[in-house]
Formats: C-alpha cells, structure tokens, sequence
C-alpha cells in the first residue's frame, strides 16, 4: 500500500483529500499544515507520495518542493492549486513536481493523477 502526505494549510481540503486517497486505498501517514511542516515529516516519514498545496504561510508549496527535491530527487508529488494560479503550476513543474490537480479537486481526477505519478 502506498503511503501519502498531504500538505495543506486549510484542514477541510486535508480532510476531503485523506478521505479521497483512503477511499482509493492509499495509506495517509501524515499531514502538514505549511511547507516547512511537510519537508520535517517528508524526512521522517518517507512517504511514497506528497500532496502539495501551493499557497500555504511560512513556507509555500514551491519552496517545499525545491527542498524535498534537494533530499531525494526521486520524490514524487503532485501539486494542489486554486484556479488562476497556472503560472506558479508551471514554475513547480519546472521545479519537479509529478503533476498537479485543480481545486475544488474532483475522486476522478486525484486517482488520476496518483495513479500516474505512482
């Protein structure tokens, strides 16, 4: 079973993803709140897979992603994002980013995505 992170600064969109990703039979093993948050428990949980808000306080997503990358560049994670931030989207693509899912995200499309990032 393949285990996931999720990181998000808005618990109700923590809440939708685990129960998507429980449903899809994935193991949720932690969440983060903020980015700095997500690169502590990505060193100590290893997970097989982060979910990445892009928007979050203290540390945003494309930080965290540049840093989980400098510890092991085979991480995968995939990128959550709000409509109109398709620039961002890009830059975290270029920065190493699997793939990304639109907000409000839909069971189809997070299957979707982990399926082929996994």
């Amino acid at each position: 079973m393949a285990t996931v992170l999720i990181t998000d600064d808005a618990a109700f969109m923590r809440m939708q993803l685990k129960d998507n990703l429980t449903k899809l039979g994935y193991e949720v093993v932690g969440e983060a709140e903020n980015g700095r948050d997500a690169v502590e428990q990505f060193q100590e949980l290893k997970p097989d897979l982060v979910t990445m808000d892009i928007t979050m306080p203290e540390m945003n997503g494309e930080e965290a992603l540049k840093e989980i990358k400098q510890l092991n560049s085979n991480a995968k994670i995939i990128m959550c994002s709000a409509m109109g931030q398709q620039s961002m989207v890009l830059d975290a693509i270029q920065a190493g980013a699997n793939d990304f899912i639109v907000k409000p995200f839909t069971p189809e499309r997070i299957e979707e995505a982990v399926k082929k990032v996994l």
